[in-house]
């Protein structure tokens, strides 16, 4: 069955069209807050799991680790549930990637050693991972063709209202145990209720699903035929901006502590920063959302997504290609934000390169496997931030967050040059 059509107006909107925007976007929402939680605590956390100083470099080696596992179980995640998207359905799906990431986020809360808090937030992840790919199909099967700018705007906005959720709690739980904020995690598991009850497949899935009489094609076809160019060139772009983007969200916040550590902040107040930092790097967002889709209205998605990933480079060479002091940083913490606008247009943009049998397969695999490379890379920008040896050791996480920005710029020249438009219907 087609697309509804373009001309449909607000008034038109089905009832499962509207019931499907507000599913993923709730699920949306939920994902940025659980994946946020732990950014906002990891190095004291973790130094605190550990029974050392939040400053020794041991606690950075192992909070990256635990934020490279999550990212790992995030690509594998949208791999497996994408899989199981094209297969069990969209509806079906997304609550099981709701329950999946709620519980694991949740029962990090019981960890007693660095090494716990790595397997459940690995353990989250395939379900925030997963919620992406299926979340989006959903979308892009159910709503017009000219929405799509424009919701792709509204999906990310509500992953960066997941992520002032987190700020807000962040700043509720000020001054009890690291560990609580985890807690907040279980809360979207009510939404699954709502979700199965009230929100059908997709009828393209159904449609394309009922025609299948041998085997549906699975990950080997989207490396066969002429698939296989633009699985490859959407791997390059997500593998390169995706790493740039997570040393950006893990190490900017220890970057702000320990400046202010070293400039003999209380603990409340550098608390306050880390929040302040994320605030302002969420409504930066927000606003890169809505900026993003206007520009992919006039130019496209490939020329937007380019232009943006270019302003984040010089962005990031500006903010931390020089020393500066944390009000500094922060003035710049905004428009770096804007140009994660970005990321918004691959919600609409990746699902129509793949045929409706492997749309979440194609779109969670290629989004995802870019985040194996951000968890290397999280790790390995982290230790280029360690100056000096031995007991003298420090971390200087600007030098992590400046070696990393220079992905931006190979990620903007493959997707001006080589990504494919995404004009409709793939299939």
């Amino acid at each position: 069955m087609s697309h509804p059509p373009d001309h449909q107006p607000p008034s038109a909107l089905s009832g499962a069209q509207l019931k499907s925007g507000v599913a993923a976007w709730l699920g949306w929402m939920f994902d940025g807050l659980d994946m946020h939680l732990y950014t906002l605590v990891a190095l004291p956390f973790v130094a605190e799991l550990l029974r050392v100083s939040p400053g020794a470099p041991e606690a950075s080696v192992k909070a990256s680790l635990i934020q490279a596992a999550f990212l790992v179980g995030w690509a594998l995640g949208g791999t497996v549930f994408g899989r199981i998207g094209d297969l069990l359905g969209r509806s079906r799906t997304l609550c099981l990637t709701i329950l999946t990431y709620t519980m694991f986020t949740g029962l990090a809360f019981f960890a007693q050693a660095w090494w716990h808090l790595l397997i459940f937030r690995f353990l989250a992840a395939l379900g925030i991972g997963g919620e992406w790919a299926v979340g989006a199909s959903l979308l892009f099967e159910t709503w017009p063709a000219r929405w799509r700018p424009w919701l792709a705007a509204v999906l990310q906005s509500a992953v960066n209202c997941g992520v002032l959720l987190a700020c807000l709690s962040g700043w509720l739980l000020a001054g009890t145990a690291y560990r609580c904020i985890f807690l907040v995690g279980v809360l979207p598991a009510l939404l699954t209720l709502w979700i199965r009850r009230a929100v059908p497949e997709p009828e393209v899935w159904q449609a394309a699903h009922g025609k299948v009489r041998d085997r549906p094609p699975g990950l080997r076809s989207l490396f066969a035929g002429k698939l296989r160019r633009t699985t490859l060139i959407v791997i390059a772009v997500c593998a390169l901006s995706l790493t740039a983007h997570w040393a950006l969200m893990f190490w900017h916040s220890a970057h702000l502590r320990t400046m202010a550590r070293d400039a003999g902040w209380p603990k409340e107040r550098i608390d306050g920063l880390a929040n302040h930092a994320l605030y302002l790097l969420t409504i930066g967002a927000i606003t890169g959302n809505f900026l993003a889709g206007w520009i992919a209205k006039c130019v496209g998605y490939r020329r937007a997504i380019a232009a943006l990933l270019a302003a984040y480079f010089a962005l990031m060479m500006t903010a931390y290609g020089v020393v500066r002091s944390p009000e500094s940083v922060l003035f710049w913490l905004p428009f770096i934000g804007a140009a994660q606008g970005a990321f918004a247009l691959f919600t609409m943009c990746l699902p129509p390169l793949f045929p409706t049998l492997v749309r979440t397969t194609g779109a969670g695999f290629c989004y995802n496997v870019g985040r194996v490379f951000a968890a290397l890379g999280t790790v390995t920008f982290g230790l280029f931030a360690k100056v000096g040896t031995g007991a003298g050791a420090v971390c200087d996480h600007r030098l992590a967050l400046f070696y990393a920005g220079w992905l931006l710029l190979p990620a903007a020249l493959v997707a001006w040059r080589w990504l494919p438009e995404a004009g409709g219907e793939n299939g």
